[in-house]
């Protein structure tokens, strides 16, 4: 899936006050970032899929589609821990102009390795376009293990799987075991060099919702072999990434994207704007960047 090497970005959904979409703030952030990623991501955990309604996600990606001036490639998040929910979300959503579907782990349930396997089976049985696998287990409280990840690979309509495990060496294996065409991404910022030199296509980043071009000089240049120039692109973001996190994702990036002037900072309950002490934080190493 070449469409998909590189940098993609986990949009966020901006609010107004009053907490509606904010439609002018989505159209501004589709500016800031296509100037410098590779395709986007729509409806993930950064986007705040859990609390939009299916009509908010359905005039949301219109409106993506309809403004994605440099037509980059759409990959359109729908995951659960209903199996057959998720299938029939897939058959009510127009997926025209999607590239992909990235769909989570089943958090919650808890559910053995062969239920994750039947899950995404099922999943990629019913989706008209290909599937990419998301494993994150802070989240979801349940990893895919490699050996999983590697039997959901051999489905011709299971493309990749993005990565947000932390773990080096599960991301290794499922590199070198896996299809040539099977793509690994990287769910982590600060991990995409390492888990690009480990035969990695790129990451779905949170990061490059408010700094596109500081994100992308990691991955383009990890891809490109100059490990060097991707190594220190990914110490400028060390000190920033944590505060991303302290009060939640994506409360902080959110913050960024204020400073910037490209959107607001609402979030919807249960979480809440970043706090005077970490957007103070922000500001101070937005400066030294």
């Amino acid at each position: 899936m070449r469409a998909l090497q590189g940098t993609g970005v986990a949009l966020i959904t901006p609010f107004n006050e009053d907490l509606s979409v904010d439609f002018d703030g989505l159209k501004n952030l589709l500016k800031h970032v296509s100037k410098a990623v590779d395709y986007l991501v729509i409806h993930g955990t950064t986007g705040e899929a859990a609390t939009t309604t299916q009509e908010e996600k359905t005039a949301i990606f219109d409106f993506i589609r309809n403004n994605n001036t440099d037509n980059l490639p759409l990959v359109y998040g729908i995951g659960g821990n209903n199996t057959q929910a998720v299938i029939d979300t897939i058959k009510a959503t127009d997926l025209k102009g999607v590239t992909a579907l990235l769909s989570v782990s089943p958090y919650y349930n808890k559910p053995s390795q062969e239920g994750i396997y039947q899950h995404y089976l099922r999943i990629a049985q019913a989706s008209p376009v290909p599937v990419i696998l998301y494993n994150v287990p802070g989240r979801t409280m349940s990893k895919i293990s490699a050996d999983t990840t590697l039997r959901l690979a051999a489905h011709a309509n299971i493309i990749g799987t993005k990565e947000a495990s932390g773990d080096l060496a599960h991301c290794e294996r499922i590199a070198k075991e896996s299809p040539d065409n099977f793509i690994l991404v990287s769910g982590d910022d600060l991990l995409t060099r390492d888990i690009i030199n480990v035969g990695g296509t790129g990451v779905i980043s949170v990061i490059a919702n408010g700094l596109p071009e500081e994100m992308n000089d990691i991955t383009a240049n990890a891809l490109n072999g100059n490990d060097a120039a991707a190594k220190e692109a990914t110490e400028k973001l060390q000190a920033i990434n944590p505060l991303f996190y302290e009060e939640s994702n994506p409360v902080g990036i959110k913050e960024v994207l204020k400073f910037r002037e490209v959107c607001g900072n609402q979030v919807r309950l249960p979480l809440l704007p970043a706090t005077s002490e970490l957007s103070s934080k922000i500001q101070t190493e937005l400066n030294k960047l």
